[in-house]
């Protein structure tokens, strides 16, 4: 079973119906006992990086989600989500993250190198370009198009936490993760065939109840 972290903050109704299709069973929840008790977990995300961990933290879910990580059962980030993986944003200020990937949150610029400007935030179909083809997230999974909305991008630290980008004027990030901490910035719910075979790879890497190691 999934568990989908209800913190007030995520796109519940779309994945939730997402898993349906896919006829996988999930919970959708706040209550850490009932979380406690599925093999993986969705942390989908909207909205800013300070009021969603203000409210993790609130709901003592942050420590939950770095023990839960610790344990080796799989979990995936959605659009915030992901970005809520990583050490720290620059959204609004400073705010430390949940610390289970090395990289920083921060705002698209708007502009390219040569002053030419471009559209914040992020909105719409971009091509995937795979960097770990065989990482189980990917499997079977092809260099399609997939939706993205948000106006902050991940700076990561490690290359090989980098498993798909894309490119809007930087290289965005588009699937990252180690071992069984793994992430999407765009909405697999929302994107299509491409989409919904990472959610069937992610239902498949919980039904095994494993690391994403390769």
């Amino acid at each position: 079973m999934i568990g989908i972290v209800d913190y007030g903050m995520g796109n519940l109704h779309s994945v939730s119906k997402a898993l349906e299709r896919l006829e996988l069973d999930y919970v959708v929840t706040d209550d850490i006992e009932q979380l406690k008790k599925a093999n993986g977990l969705l942390l989908p995300g909207v909205g800013a990086f300070p009021d969603a961990m203000k409210t993790l933290n609130e709901m003592g879910l942050t420590e939950f989600l770095r023990e839960w990580a610790e344990s080796g059962k799989p979990l995936l980030g959605i659009c915030l989500g992901m970005q809520l993986l990583f050490e720290e944003s620059a959204e609004h200020g400073e705010t430390e993250g949940l610390k289970l990937l090395p990289g920083r949150v921060e705002r698209f610029v708007g502009h390219t190198a040569s002053g030419e400007t471009y559209k914040v935030p992020h909105m719409g179909w971009n091509k995937l370009t795979f960097h770990k083809p065989e990482h189980k997230l990917l499997q079977d999974v092809e260099e399609g198009h997939v939706y993205f909305v948000h106006s902050y991008v991940v700076k990561h630290k490690d290359e090989d936490v980098l498993i798909a980008s894309s490119e809007y004027d930087v290289t965005v990030p588009a699937v990252v993760g180690r071992d069984n901490v793994m992430g999407t910035q765009f909405h697999p719910e929302k994107s299509s065939h491409v989409g919904m075979s990472i959610l069937r790879n992610f239902g498949e890497l919980v039904t095994q109840g494993g690391e994403s190691r390769e």
